[in-house]
């Protein structure tokens, strides 16, 4: 079995894996943090959404095998006291209903204002629409993202 060096919320991690295992199993079995969720296994969802090298990822379908010296940051990461401005928006907006998708939500948003800091409302329901919401909290969410958006600026 390789082993792969990849960097996970600033800490480096040594991770013994077969080259097809996604990089969503090495999060919550090896690393053990399961904030990062199980949603679809395809790709489809978003609920395993976590930064690769900044960019929004969805962790079920990202092969560890691709990811040898890159960075990875899930909702664990960041922001310490989850005071990231998007983690600070949902709970002003008190988005959650049953909560299951919102780390995958918020590091879906996160990663879209660092690069788009001053969206539209159609530029974000665009960013956010590979995300799924069993409850449907769609309009919460998107409000968040404005009010992050706004507390960027």
């Amino acid at each position: 079995m390789p082993t792969y060096k990849i960097t996970i919320n600033g800490s480096e991690h040594a991770i013994d894996a077969d080259i097809d295992t996604p990089l969503l199993w090495v999060l919550r079995d090896q690393i053990e943090l399961v904030g990062t969720k199980f949603g679809c296994g395809i790709g489809q969802c978003g609920a395993c959404t976590v930064h690769v090298d900044g960019k929004a990822t969805k962790s079920c379908i990202t092969l560890i095998s691709s990811l040898e010296g890159k960075s990875i940051t899930t909702i664990e990461g960041l922001s310490e006291h989850g005071t990231h401005p998007v983690q600070q928006a949902w709970k002003e907006i008190d988005v959650p209903q049953c909560g299951y998708c919102q780390s995958g939500q918020i590091m879906t948003a996160s990663s879209f204002l660092e690069e788009n800091s001053n969206p539209s409302k159609g530029e974000i329901r665009e960013a956010m629409h590979g995300n799924i919401c069993r409850c449907a909290s769609y309009n919460s969410i998107e409000k968040a993202v404005e009010v992050a958006a706004k507390n960027l600026s």
